[in-house]
């Protein structure tokens, strides 16, 4: 489990075995102090530590993966992520619970900047996804944890206010309109719709779901 904040950047690139990432010295993230099978949030997507050296790690990279997420073409132009190391129960949940299992790919449909911030609007491949979004939910974008502010109707097209240091100290500032992110929606989101929807399944009421119907099967 990750919380959605980024400790680090690195630069990726493609090896024999998957990917390798080499991280800058001063990235703020020491490869000496990962262990072989540790995990490693790289722009949200979970990978395991197979290979280190005081440059970087390497992480197998499953032909699925490459499939559902961008980190085959960012490796192929080594382009530059975002870093998080696996969440330690003793650590603080300053972000969300982001699991690094990408849900899906968004494209950047704009970035505006405002007076003490940055607008980016965001639009899911898949516009089905947009059900786990509304105002004031979470979403990782990147590995970055980080809050709606608005969205469409349908949750399928979403923006964010992103203020200066987030802006900074990831890759957001990289993006351009057009690009493709990588999308994980928030886990009480994907959770409650499970249950809601297995509780719904074995029930003889036809009732629409609202309050008492709630109250009624254990939800207060």
């Amino acid at each position: 489990m990750f919380t959605g904040l980024v400790q680090a950047m690195g630069q990726l690139q493609r090896s024999s075995g998957g990917v390798q990432l080499q991280i800058p010295a001063d990235a703020g993230l020491d490869p000496a102090g990962l262990a072989l099978g540790d995990s490693v949030a790289v722009d949200g997507v979970c990978l395991t530590v197979t290979a280190r050296s005081a440059a970087g790690f390497q992480a197998d990279v499953s032909e699925e993966t490459l499939a559902r997420t961008t980190l085959a073409e960012k490796a192929d132009r080594r382009a530059w992520v975002n870093l998080e190391p696996a969440l330690r129960l003793q650590d603080r949940l300053g972000g969300h619970l982001v699991s690094g299992h990408v849900d899906g790919l968004g494209s950047v449909v704009a970035i505006d900047q405002q007076p003490a911030s940055w607008a980016l609007r965001v639009r899911w491949q898949d516009p089905a996804f947009g059900r786990y979004i509304c105002e004031k939910a979470s979403v990782a974008i990147d590995g970055i944890s980080l809050t709606v502010a608005g969205c469409s109707a349908d949750g399928a097209e979403f923006w964010i206010a992103v203020i200066p240091h987030t802006w900074a100290s990831t890759t957001l500032h990289r993006l351009r309109s057009g690009d493709a992110v990588n999308l994980e929606a928030d886990l009480l989101a994907k959770y409650t719709e499970r249950l809601l929807g297995s509780a719904r399944a074995t029930s003889n009421v036809a009732d629409p779901i609202n309050s008492a119907w709630l109250q009624e099967h254990g939800w207060s």
